[in-house]
């Protein structure tokens, strides 16, 4: 369950098939909207800031895709990544270097998430510990 950064709130309790078809919508309108929005948010962000305008967009981008990688890849990645008691991934408010940052901190990534730390490491020096967000909303459970 996660918490309303608004009033504190727990989330009502959702059906599963209402969870399911909202999904599926999102796809579909992802897939038919989305080329265009890129299009579009890359040619103003080019002849209204420039070149950076388009940076600035594509890390956005690069960020969001990233926190969509954490929530829709948690469960693998707290079974290979991270030891029993690490900090879990699938904050959907928080990147997977966050969340890798943390459990190196904390001491509990496994041989194959301490790889891919390693990796992270050599093409952007403390990539993970730099990446880490520490105002990010508690998942609920």
């Amino acid at each position: 369950m996660v918490l309303k950064h608004e009033d504190c709130k727990r989330d009502k309790k959702v059906n599963p098939l209402i969870g399911v078809l909202l999904f599926l919508i999102s796809i579909i309108l992802l897939v038919i909207t989305g080329p265009l929005g890129l299009v579009f948010g890359l040619l103003q962000q080019l002849f209204t800031k420039g070149l950076r305008g388009v940076g600035e967009f594509s890390l956005q981008l690069a960020i969001s895709i990233d926190q969509l990688g954490n929530v829709l890849m948690q469960h693998l990645f707290n079974w290979l990544w991270i030891t029993k008691n690490g900090y879990k991934f699938g904050n959907r408010d928080e990147t997977i270097s966050s969340a890798l940052g943390k459990n190196k901190q904390l001491g509990t990534l496994t041989g194959f998430g301490r790889a891919i730390d390693w990796l992270l490491d050599t093409i952007d020096p403390n990539h993970s510990l730099n990446s880490i967000d520490y105002h990010v909303e508690p998942m609920g459970q």
